[in-house]
């Protein structure tokens, strides 16, 4: 009896009634360099958040991606009574990181505006080259 109760308890994660422990980070990014097939590390990526009554945008954040092109750590959720909502917009600095491979880009700087409704966590990647981008709501 005891074995059958530990198995079942071991199961629940599973089943999803174990509780889960929600992400430290609403939002990360990634940045992969398709031109050559790699991260792109060492990128300033900005975060900011739209004031409406204002309108004006308002500095979050900067941050340089890591060597696997990625940060983790914008708008942290320990100690917030309430998920951060409303439009942000990150901005890749990417003239700088084309210019120390000494490659020419088209764009100085892509912007991606986004809106965070809820707790959720954010993954907002760019798939990137030194004449275009693309990005998606990743997981």
């Amino acid at each position: 009896m005891k074995t059958l109760f530990i198995a079942l308890l071991s199961l629940l994660p599973l089943l999803g009634l174990a509780q889960q422990t929600p992400p430290a980070y609403q939002l990360s990014t990634h940045i992969l360099d398709i031109s050559r097939g790699l991260p792109a590390p060492g990128v300033t990526v900005r975060l900011e958040r739209y004031d409406v009554a204002k309108k004006t945008w308002s500095s979050v954040a900067e941050k340089q991606t890591d060597a696997a092109g990625r940060i983790a750590d914008f708008l942290p959720t320990a100690g917030q009574k309430t998920p951060a909502t409303g439009t942000y917009r990150l901005t890749f600095l990417t003239k700088p990181y084309f210019a120390a491979q000494q490659q020419t880009s088209f764009y100085p700087f892509i912007e991606v505006v986004f809106e965070l409704t809820d707790g959720a966590h954010y993954h907002v990647p760019i798939t990137l080259s030194a004449f275009g981008y693309s990005t998606y709501r990743g997981s």
